[in-house]
């Protein structure tokens, strides 16, 4: 069981590199929201589809911080590194309520 919003945020992490969407799945209201450059406000079933099979890009990812801001405010920033050997930055800010992920907005990073 996570205890934290912090902790839920680290297992959403995880799972997605793990590719366990089982796991990850119930981590999300059902009303969640995942807003990105790419993305405007998507709905957890777009962002399972479109967003959550991506870790096969990535050769690896690295969580760097996760510092809680408030009760449920979150900020993970992280490096990851693709396939191809571009690597990257990224802050998201994300917002946990009751136990699980409420919504996720993703500031990309430029190429390190």
């Amino acid at each position: 069981m996570v205890d934290s919003p912090a902790g839920v945020v680290e297992a959403a992490f995880q799972h997605y590199m793990a590719q366990d969407r089982d796991a990850a799945f119930p981590l999300y209201a059902d009303d969640f929201s995942f807003t990105s450059p790419q993305d405007d406000h998507i709905d957890k079933a777009a962002f399972f589809e479109r967003c959550f099979p991506t870790a096969g890009r990535l050769k690896e990812q690295r969580l760097l911080h996760i510092t809680p801001a408030d009760e449920e405010l979150v900020f993970a920033y992280y490096a990851y590194e693709l396939k191809t050997g571009e690597r990257h930055h990224n802050v998201e800010a994300i917002t946990v309520r009751g136990g699980l992920i409420r919504e996720v907005q993703v500031f990309f990073g430029g190429t390190v």
